[in-house]
């Protein structure tokens, strides 16, 4: 079981994806709304991975996880965006994550990314 951290601006996404996270077997061990928000769970809780999405308020998604990736250079993040901008896939994989997934996300699209990923 892995411990997970999801960020996203919009209340149902993160509910959405907590529940194809826990029936996975996973444990959402916090939510976030923004990228600060998204900074200061993962120096706190440490999770194996987090889910992210781009455009957010106060801090974006690939701020952020250049950010975390700074300070915790091992931490595995999937990019989530509504936009399928080729330049934004780019700077994400450049900053660090491992994987760039396009809204909506289906629930099993998102399952094989997480397998994937802690695989």
């Amino acid at each position: 079981m892995a411990r997970i951290l999801i960020v996203d601006d919009s209340r149902v996404m993160r509910m959405n994806m907590r529940t194809v996270i826990t029936r996975m077997g996973h444990e959402v061990i916090a939510e976030a709304a923004d990228g600060s928000e998204a900074i200061t769970a993962c120096m706190l809780h440490k999770p194996d991975l987090v889910i992210m999405d781009i455009t957010m308020p106060v801090m974006d998604g690939i701020a952020s996880s250049k950010k975390i990736l700074k300070d915790i250079p091992d931490m595995k993040i999937i990019m989530i965006s509504s936009l399928d901008h080729e330049e934004w896939v780019i700077e994400a994989i450049k900053g660090g994550a491992k994987n760039y997934l396009i809204k909506p996300v289906r629930a099993e699209i998102l399952q094989h990314a997480v397998n994937d990923i802690l695989k």
